[in-house]
């Protein structure tokens, strides 16, 4: 099978070479980097590593960049694609348990979760992640225990079924919408998350960020 690994990267110069590094050594060759109009050094980094480089001409946010790299996967033959992290806080060590059930036809996808096992996240990181999954399952009646993780592996037809158009970091909950809507089998898996003072840095988990994602959330609800 075709295993193509999609990061989505904005401003990781410091620490993409290192992410793609790891994934080369444990035999992950098909890395696709989507520079998400970095205004640092984050592109060239990347295309020394001989990953895959794409390259947004202006910052569009996270769900785009992604958009991108799984469209370019899917395009390139990946039988499956994994989502992970450019600031490190995901591990490789992790993904042959996030790729096994893909592999195996357990399910179309497998979703990351920091909570099946026990984890030292800061207080209000873990307050918005929680206030995250009950929010999800108010509008979606998705029952799961990390809406907003990051880590994913998905099998080509739930990578062709989910459409992505949320641009920014509310993309994470159509995901999950996405799979509740198409009926598309998943499974959660134990990962976990790496938080260090560079992560929490470039990280997306603040409060005020969280609201940001909760309105939007709920604007493109209303709207639909």
């Amino acid at each position: 099978m075709k295993i193509f690994i999609v990061i989505a990267a904005y401003n990781e110069g410091k620490s993409i070479a290192k992410v793609i590094s790891g994934l080369k050594k444990a035999d992950y060759h098909n890395i696709v980097v989507v520079d998400d109009g970095s205004r640092d050094n984050t592109y060239d980094v990347a295309l020394s590593t001989g990953a895959i480089v794409l390259r947004h001409v202006v910052n569009r946010g996270q769900g785009a960049s992604l958009k991108t790299g799984i469209d370019y996967s899917l395009k390139s033959g990946a039988d499956i694609i994994v989502t992970f992290d450019a600031d490190g806080q995901h591990r490789v060590e992790d993904l042959k348990a996030m790729i096994a059930p893909v592999k195996g036809g357990q399910c179309d996808i497998a979703l990351g979760s920091r909570f099946l096992k026990p984890v030292s996240m800061p207080f209000f990181r873990r307050l918005t992640l929680k206030i995250a999954v009950l929010v999800v399952w108010f509008f979606y009646g998705a029952k799961m225990t990390d809406a907003h993780n990051g880590f994913r592996a998905m099998n080509r037809k739930a990578a062709q079924t989910i459409n992505i158009t949320s641009d920014r970091m509310e993309h994470a909950s159509q995901i999950v919408e996405e799979i509740h809507k198409k009926h598309l089998r998943f499974k959660e898996i134990p990962v976990t998350i790496l938080y260090t003072d560079y992560s929490m840095q470039h990280g997306q988990g603040g409060m005020r960020q969280a609201l940001k994602v909760f309105a939007r959330m709920i604007i493109r609800r209303i709207i639909e």
